[in-house]
């Protein structure tokens, strides 16, 4: 009874991710289908890869995950599994894999084309119904050997760019990456980059307002109302305000900039 983890931009309100769950469950009705999110901004690649690094090294071993933000569905983007040594993961091949699959050491590229794992009817704009789905499942039921079936070898897989990370010895330069529900700005840079530092990072400064704020370990260090930097649960260091939403109180967006001093 395999587990299969879902990320989307379906939403809640239509019948889309309901649909895909029944595709996978015709093919593997024990499976145990996780909904990591469905609410990814329509259209938003970088916001779903981002989703999928965040959280899927949480996930027990030989976990699929399936994710379906697909602006080319129906062009000639390939559509691939990926067997790594721990996880197997399912999407078009247009980057949404690629941010996650940098942490995996080894890892193997299949195309999908064999059509006896598919339903004899394709649509041109539901590929997460009518191919990802079925394929997710099909790997939760049989694993690596399934693997093997799915279609050729592929020698690589189409990568977004991780936003680059500017830094001496006194500074460190990254970017906003993802905004979560609470206002909190997540940026490109982790915890190792701390270390790249001659000494330990006092604050951090957001930009585009010159706004310096503490580095702290949780949100109780400064008060309510104020706002302060910390590295957040997936390893990155994020921007807040205690008990407030700081991507609207400072303006925040994807892509900013934010500097470590």
């Amino acid at each position: 009874m395999g587990i299969i983890a879902l990320i989307t931009d379906y939403g809640k309100n239509d019948w889309f991710a309901g649909e895909m769950k029944g595709a996978m469950l015709r093919v593997a009705p024990a499976a145990t289908i996780v909904d990591i999110s469905h609410d990814i901004p329509a259209g938003d690649v970088q916001d779903a890869a981002f989703s999928l690094l965040a959280c899927y090294r949480t996930f027990p071993v030989g976990t699929v995950f399936c994710v379906v933000v697909d602006p080319g569905v129906g062009t000639a983007r390939a559509a691939i599994a990926v067997k790594s040594n721990s996880f197997f993961f399912v999407g078009p091949d247009n980057g949404i894999l690629s941010w996650a699959l940098k942490k995996e050491i080894n890892y193997s590229v299949r195309r999908i084309e064999n059509g006896e794992l598919l339903p004899p009817y394709i649509s041109n704009t539901f590929h997460g119904r009518d191919i990802f789905g079925p394929i997710a499942a099909h790997l939760s039921e049989k694993t690596d050997s399934a693997f093997e079936t799915i279609g050729p070898v592929q020698q690589g897989i189409v990568e977004l760019s991780w936003p680059a990370l500017d830094h001496d010895k006194k500074y460190l330069l990254g970017s906003i990456v993802h905004i979560d529900r609470f206002g909190n700005a997540i940026t490109s840079i982790d915890s190792d980059d701390l270390a790249l530092l001659s000494q330990p990072p006092q604050k951090v400064q957001i930009m585009k307002y010159g706004t310096e704020l503490p580095l702290c370990n949780y949100f109780q260090e400064v008060a309510s109302g104020q706002g302060l930097a910390y590295i957040g649960s997936c390893g990155y260091l994020e921007i807040a305000i205690n008990n407030a939403n700081a991507a609207a109180i400072f303006g925040l967006h994807v892509g900013d900039k934010i500097k470590v001093i």
